[in-house]
């Protein structure tokens, strides 16, 4: 199931699922852009899909990477950010909400490049709080994308959704600053 291999780069059917993904976002960006949204809802609906097939497969059969750690978490950023960013350039989404989503992301890019930076010593691991508020960000930008697309849903859903993806990218963001912290606490009582 290995396509290439090298040293510790492995890339592997996950891999370029996550890839395909990664490649994706232009595409859907586009598409939002010139407001084709039934095509760009089958598009975004692939990627969501295509997230948690690489998953399945990976740890299914074994095929988990330290190139489908950072892969995997790269293409949904990319793609969540870019789509928030261009539903919210569109008017389909509150600016609140794009603002938040974007700040939370480059807070913790930034802060584990720092700790990276630091202490040499950076592993990825996803918090469920995290978890929660990436598969409610996908869900809100497909509903929002399919409400674009088929016009069927009561813009209270829209709106309460987006207040659940609020809260739990703040209880995301702020779980990452509190474990980075203690973690750098911990290693500066080490040295």
């Amino acid at each position: 199931m290995y396509l290439v291999s090298q040293k510790n780069v492995k890339l592997n059917i996950p891999n370029v699922i996550s890839f395909g993904r990664l490649l994706s976002v232009p595409v859907a960006v586009w598409l939002i852009l010139h407001q084709f949204h039934l095509a760009a809802f089958w598009i975004f609906v692939a990627a969501c899909i295509s997230d948690a097939a690489d998953g399945y497969i990976a740890k299914t059969f074994d095929l988990q990477t330290e190139l489908g750690g950072f892969l995997d978490p790269i293409a949904d950023k990319a793609l969540l950010i870019c789509v928030f960013v261009t539903l919210g350039q569109a008017g389909l989404i509150s600016t609140w909400l794009v603002i938040l989503v974007v700040f939370r992301d480059a807070l913790i890019v930034c802060g584990a490049l720092l700790y990276h930076l630091l202490y040499q010593n950076l592993t990825i691991q996803i918090h469920l709080v995290s978890k929660l508020n990436t598969t409610f960000q996908f869900i809100l930008a497909a509903l929002v994308l399919g409400e674009a697309a088929f016009s069927v849903l009561d813009q209270f859903v829209i709106r309460g959704l987006e207040y659940l993806v609020g809260v739990t990218t703040i209880a995301s963001g702020t779980s990452y600053v509190i474990i980075w912290s203690h973690k750098a606490i911990d290693m500066e009582q080490d040295e």
